[in-house]
């Protein structure tokens, strides 16, 4: 194991704590399972720039692993609605998928809450991928809501421990081309 200001130092460039995704959505976990999100053929990288334009449509989720009796489940939330300086709604429910075979993709799984594209209406937004390790099949059920979600309350109330991998995008409102218009 590392001295522990080697440790300190990794943790302080790992990503989801520059972005704020620890801290903010999630306590500090270890990848323990790969996670790769892509929409259409643009991969998910932390902190990379999306427009809401390239989201419409639910992305393709592949899990890592290698036995298909693990199942994992699978959620998407934006910390920051309805604007980051006012995150009134955080955290704001997207997307929810359980029941996701080891070695597949949400496609293999259950989605409980349908994909909502982002739309974010003003300031920068993260939108978070979160993935859970669950302790089996069908264990895990559908909030009541959407906004206000708070991720680390419905891990707690499912028993899904500590996330087991996440990666985020960030996502702001498309700027209109042309300027005002004349009548």
């Amino acid at each position: 194991m590392p001295p522990r200001d080697q440790r300190d130092r990794d943790r302080e460039r790992d990503p989801l704590v520059v972005g704020r995704v620890v801290g903010d959505v999630l306590d500090p976990f270890t990848r323990t399972i790969s996670l790769r999100v892509s929409y259409v053929s643009r991969d998910v990288a932390n902190g990379c720039e999306l427009k809401p334009s390239q989201v419409v449509t639910q992305p393709r989720v592949d899990i890592g692993g290698d036995d298909l009796r693990i199942f994992y489940t699978l959620i998407m939330v934006d910390p920051d609605a309805p604007s980051p300086s006012s995150p009134n709604l955080r955290e704001y429910l997207h997307w929810l998928v359980t029941d996701i075979p080891a070695t597949t993709g949400t496609t293999f799984g259950q989605e409980i809450v349908c994909y909502e594209s982002p739309r974010p209406m003003a300031g920068i937004h993260r939108f978070i991928f979160i993935l859970f390790r669950q302790l089996g099949r069908q264990t895990v059920y559908a909030p009541g809501w959407r906004q206000n979600f708070n991720t680390r309350e419905f891990a707690e109330l499912y028993n899904l421990g500590l996330p087991v991998a996440s990666v985020y995008f960030n996502c702001q409102r498309e700027s209109t081309s042309g300027g005002a218009r004349r009548r």
